[in-house]
């Protein structure tokens, strides 16, 4: 799939390979347009740093001095790291305000529903004594 205009990708999550990588950020920098790649990264993450950095750096791009110097990722831990990856907390990316907003609606909706319900029973039960009294 090819996205036009997109100028700006960011990871949240680390690939866990090179390829990954170039994959994700691939898709800024189409037909000759610069483009621009955040990713974010954890203490876990740093036996996959060394890879994407060699990759970086080959494509002409600054690469920070600690990280060419992470130690090299052996076969059978990259392996690992495609089949299994890091497990992370989950989050979330929307803003606390719109949460509570929901939560509200949803909260008086429950209300609303209750209330209606009880007007049901007082409306049944009224017809029931009226129809028992005749």
């Amino acid at each position: 799939i090819d996205f036009k205009g997109v100028n700006m990708v960011i990871n949240y999550d680390l690939p866990t390979s090179a390829v990954e990588y170039i994959h994700r950020i691939g898709r800024t920098g189409r037909a000759g347009h610069t483009g621009k790649a955040v990713t974010f990264f954890t203490e876990d993450d740093k036996p996959l740093l060394r890879s994407i950095a060699n990759v970086i750096q080959r494509a002409g791009c600054p690469v920070p001095d600690y990280i060419k110097h992470f130690p090299k990722l052996q076969s059978k831990q990259k392996k690992k790291f495609v089949k299994k990856p890091l497990a992370r907390e989950a989050i979330c990316t929307t803003p606390q305000c719109f949460l509570k907003k929901a939560k509200r609606k949803k909260k008086t909706a429950k209300e609303n529903i209750k209330e209606k319900k009880k007007v049901k029973e007082v409306k049944n039960n009224s017809k029931l004594q009226t129809v028992s009294k005749s």
